[in-house]
């Protein structure tokens, strides 16, 4: 008789919340320590640390059990897109030339460059609000928006892409959908204003596969 193990409760959303789903996503990531490695379950906290991360899947010859130990929690993203919204920026170890670009298009002609530290600050104050998430207005029409700014409209979280939207769902994203009214945005808008001054997240290729044409 074969026998299901159930996921564990470490994918993210676009909302920050962290889920049991079996999801695959493209990119980990971590908020520090915040899991029971004897059970793998998630303690009532939900970061412990203002570094929120997104990094790779796979580092060299490293391989980590995941909730094992009691290094980091090990948290799994679809995209780059919802790691973002989420509030999660690309970790300078692991991910160092997609963290340099990030930060230079987030600084975008600052004239002092900000350290990890103050622009974790920064991400965190625009990514929580009294503990839950925070949803922002939105600066621009959808059609405004840079590829990748993730939006909320009754309840789901789309993806902007070429002014497209796509749903994000736990299996992964739909084809683009017509006539969406946002009632905010998740991305935080420091992200936004990277996104729009150049930094190209990584998409999950549902997407891809959209834009070129092809659901196969």
């Amino acid at each position: 008789m074969q026998t299901y193990r159930r996921p564990l409760q470490n994918r993210v959303t676009p909302f920050g919340d962290i889920v049991a789903i079996t999801q695959r996503g493209l990119f980990t990531g971590n908020r520090g320590i915040i899991h029971d490695p004897e059970t793998k379950t998630l303690l009532k906290r939900r970061w412990a640390s203002k570094a929120w991360l997104i990094c790779a899947s796979e580092y060299g010859d490293r391989r980590r059990d995941v909730m094992g130990g009691r290094s980091w929690t090990e948290f799994f993203f679809l995209d780059e897109a919802v790691a973002l919204a989420a509030g999660h920026r690309p970790c300078f170890f692991c991910r160092r030339q997609a963290a340099v670009a990030f930060r230079a298009a987030w600084t975008n002609g600052m004239k002092a460059s900000p350290s990890a530290g103050e622009l974790d600050a920064v991400l965190h104050g625009e990514r929580v609000l009294r503990g839950q998430k925070r949803i922002h207005p939105l600066p621009s029409p959808i059609t405004d928006l840079p590829d990748g700014t993730m939006v909320v409209a009754s309840g789901f979280a789309f993806t902007i892409v070429s002014g497209r939207c796509y749903r994000w769902t736990d299996t992964g994203y739909r084809a683009p959908e017509a006539g969406i009214i946002a009632e905010g945005m998740l991305t935080p808008p420091s992200t936004v204003n990277a996104l729009r001054a150049g930094y190209r997240p990584v998409l999950h290729p549902d997407i891809t596969s959209f834009l070129s044409g092809s659901t196969s």
